[in-house]
C-alpha cells in the first residue's frame, strides 16, 4: 500500500527503514525526504502512520 503518493513511498518501505532502525519522525522525515519541496505535506501531518509502521517493521509481532 502507498502512504505517499507524491514521493512513492509503500508501506513495506516504511517497515524496512524500521528494520534498519529509523524509527523516529526527523530520521523518517530525512530518509523519505518528506519535507522536501515538491510534496503536498500530507505524509508529514501524517508522520505518527510512519512511525507507527516503522516501529512494527523494527519489532516483528509474533
Amino acid at each position: 500500500m502507498y502512504l505517499c503518493l507524491c514521493r512513492g513511498i509503500t508501506e513495506s518501505e516504511v517497515r524496512e527503514a524500521g528494520r534498519a532502525g529509523c524509527v523516529m519522525p526527523c530520521q523518517l522525515e530525512s530518509k523519505f525526504g518528506l519535507k522536501q519541496n515538491g510534496n503536498c505535506g500530507r505524509c508529514v501531518k501524517n508522520i505518527r502512520e510512519f512511525v507507527a509502521i516503522a516501529v512494527q517493521g523494527a519489532h516483528p509481532v509474533q
